[in-house]
């Protein structure tokens, strides 16, 4: 139902969440540069980020092309008083701020939280649209951590309850928040289920000397004790080096390309996998409005044949095969508007 007012209601913005410290002003924008490329629908920016980064988004941002189709809303790093401290010092700084976007964007119905080193190759409304394909039990979407559990780190070494076979990654992370607001979570705390702004500082005291990688562990742990709530999209809506580092291990990706690319680890900014690296730079350095074919794509293809020495770069294809794509639609929509 959700879906098919969506299609006849195409005003409706669509709601992405960022969160901003440190050194990730350059890789923000540039993942928000990949969202306003392609998508169709207008946006609504949620950037969350330190106050020394405020101005320099706002001299941005204010500075881009949008044409209409895009609002941006900054707001600080906020954690609960009594406990901000040890959340904003969990895992990387200010990583933990997702947990409680529910209860900061009261007002939000829907929204898609991305890590800030995402980068899209098609429009953000095609991930908006598994909105739709919720049942009546699932409140977020997200992609496995692992396709191959021989090399999955929560099968091997975890100390908590996670997700299925490899756990879940929660760096493209789609939220019906509505949902999560009104519902009570099962949990191995306590025989009453507990609603979203209850059960997050119990699940930290808990296993907080268990977890390696801070709010996704919990995420893990949430939705192990509540399953029916996840909607599982394919590994090509968050592909990351481990997809293809050790060989290429996301099918999907190889039929269909990279929807969302994932550069975790750092793989934008060194040597170590320069096919990434390459996707990055040349949306990086792209201009709005020169011709996606001659200043992005070719350019980018040239790159990525030098990579062919890295176990990425030996299926450099699946780099280019949805971004090819996308450009394809994008000119026909405008030839034909």
């Amino acid at each position: 139902i959700r879906y098919d007012y969506m299609k006849t209601h195409p005003s409706e913005k669509m709601h992405l969440a960022v969160v901003a410290c440190g050194e990730r002003l350059e890789e923000t924008v540039t993942m928000l540069r990949s969202a306003i490329i392609f998508s169709i629908k207008p946006l609504q920016f949620h950037i969350f980020a330190e106050d020394q980064l405020h101005e320099s988004f706002k001299d941005i941002l204010d500075d881009f092309p949008y044409e209409g189709k895009v609002n941006y809303t900054l707001y600080p790093i906020t954690f609960p008083t009594e406990s901000a401290a040890e959340w904003k010092k969990l895992f990387k700084p200010c990583a933990s701020q997702r947990l409680f976007l529910p209860l900061i964007l009261k007002n939000v119905d829907s929204l898609l939280y991305v890590d800030t080193d995402i980068l899209f190759l098609r429009p953000v409304d095609d991930i908006w649209a598994f909105l739709g394909k919720f049942n009546s039990t699932q409140i977020a979407a997200m992609a496995p951590e692992h396709e191959e559990p021989r090399i999955g780190w929560y099968n091997r070494f975890a100390r908590h309850p996670y997700y299925g076979v490899t756990g879940i990654n929660s760096g493209v992370m789609l939220m019906n928040m509505t949902r999560i607001r009104r519902k009570y979570f099962k949990n191995d705390m306590t025989p009453v289920r507990l609603q979203w702004g209850e059960i997050l500082m119990p699940l930290l005291k808990k296993y907080k000397l268990n977890i390696t990688w801070g709010d996704q562990d919990l995420l893990n742990i949430m939705f192990f004790h509540n399953p029916e709530s996840l909607y599982v999209f394919p590994c090509q809506w968050n592909y990351r080096p481990d997809h293809c580092i050790y060989g290429s291990n996301c099918k999907e990706a190889e039929e269909e390309g990279i929807f969302i690319l994932h550069g975790n680890r750092g793989v934008y900014h060194d040597d170590k996998q320069p096919t990434f690296r390459a996707v990055y730079e040349a949306i990086k350095n792209y201009s709005f409005g020169d011709d996606l074919v001659h200043s992005l794509l070719q350019p980018l293809e040239l790159e990525l044949r030098k990579t062919m020495h890295t176990y990425c770069g030996r299926v450099y294809q699946v780099f280019i095969k949805q971004l090819t794509k996308s450009i394809r639609h994008l000119y026909a929509r405008r030839s034909k508007g």
